[in-house]
């Protein structure tokens, strides 16, 4: 990375924290809004749900806007969403009658911030002058792991230590982070992603194969990645025995470690690796790990599996944004964007289809885990397409 843009990188890797505390924060607090709000745990789940519309919405519209009304006030904005949305976590429930319109309100403004977050930042690092782009995508991504990392550990310690009824100040506190990085992106330099304004134009987009490839990659990856990571708790708990506490570390944040470590060595090995047989090699074992802790009906090996399949999948999501980026580089923010929003599909259709299976199986998650193992199937045969028509 050239030295005059290390502060946008720094600024860029903290958007991803706050994205990861969006999406990691909040889901820790459900049990707790429900017997403080007296909230059912199905309206509850109307959270998450808004989490991920809110954030498919913002891709649509940074396809048309971000242009327009420019990165930097983009990017500035997506802090103060961010952290507009933390802050009102703590006030906004006793303002209205029923506090689940608080928590929702909440959950809309500071999802936004998390989908501008999304689609910007990967087109700010991609335009920055660095000579082994693909690693420097990883590394910016692993910063997702690593908040996710965070959230999860220290959140956790300051509830036990300070009790569940502090989860207010603790909003404010995480609030804080994007909040002080809104000066980092108010002065670092941030370059257009396409120069001279020659970005392609939607349609053009569409009428490429290649893209559409791109876009069945990025749903994989979504699918690949959050099919596990929100079922890993859930599947440690019912189908390998382990406790509710247990679940949640070595399930979600082991999860989230290895998924971290992989992004890390790739963003510093990455110029020695070939991404293609890398995003090979990551979905064969990931199609693995799904078959092992789906079948398998031993506890350790299911929840190593489990594990390992947060490395495997690590890579898929940025590998999949580098790919497109070096094939079409006129692409400009409307392909950011669509890939982000064909990621967050991905990331909605997958642990869905995993829960409704496991319903219909009779509570099975491991069945779910089964059908899931579609999705990294399908990334490797996109990959392997890919690579002849590259040859071609």
């Amino acid at each position: 990375m050239n030295r005059n843009y290390r502060r946008t990188f720094v600024a860029c890797c903290m958007g991803f924290v706050t994205q990861a505390i969006a999406a990691n924060f909040v889901p820790l607090l459900y049990l707790t809004f429900h017997t403080q709000y007296k909230i059912p745990l199905g309206q509850i789940a109307l959270i998450s749900s808004v989490l991920f519309m809110t954030q498919l919405v913002v891709d649509i519209l940074c396809v048309y806007l971000a242009d327009r009304i420019g990165y930097r006030r983009c990017v500035i904005g997506s802090q103060l969403l961010s952290a507009a949305g933390l802050f009102g976590l703590a006030f906004l429930p006793e303002l209205f009658p029923d506090p689940l319109i608080g928590l929702i309100a909440s959950t809309v403004i500071y999802a936004a911030g998390s989908g501008l977050t999304e689609v910007l930042c990967s087109p700010i690092v991609e335009a920055c002058p660095s000579e082994h782009k693909e690693a420097v995508m990883s590394l910016l991504h692993s910063f997702y792991c690593w908040g996710s990392v965070g959230v999860i550990l220290l959140s956790t310690l300051f509830l036990s230590v300070f009790g569940t009824e502090s989860w207010k100040l603790l909003a404010c506190i995480w609030a804080v982070i994007p909040l002080l990085n809104i000066y980092n992106f108010a002065v670092c330099p941030i370059e257009p992603p396409v120069q001279n304004g020659k970005a392609m134009k939607v349609g053009n987009l569409l009428k490429m194969p290649l893209f559409w490839l791109a876009i069945l990659l990025m749903i994989c990856a979504g699918a690949s990645e959050l099919s596990m990571a929100q079922w890993a708790s859930a599947f440690a708990e019912k189908s390998l025995g382990f406790s509710k506490s247990t679940g949640d570390l070595a399930g979600p944040c082991l999860f989230a470690l290895t998924m971290g470590v992989s992004r890390a060595i790739y963003g510093k090995c990455g110029e020695r690796l070939d991404l293609m047989k890398f995003m090979t090699f990551s979905g064969c074992l990931c199609l693995l790990c799904y078959l092992v802790a789906s079948l398998s009906g031993a506890p350790m090996l299911g929840l190593l599996s489990c594990v390992i399949c947060g490395f495997s999948v690590g890579v898929m999501w940025p590998g999949s944004i580098s790919i497109c980026a070096e094939k079409i580089p006129t692409g400009g923010t409307a392909m950011f964007a669509l890939l982000a929003m064909a990621g967050d599909i991905g990331g909605a259709i997958g642990p869905g289809l995993v829960g409704n299976i496991a319903q219909m199986a009779g509570d099975s998650i491991q069945a779910g885990l089964l059908v899931g193992s579609v999705f990294p199937l399908l990334l490797v045969v996109s990959v392997v397409i890919l690579k002849i028509l590259q040859r071609g």
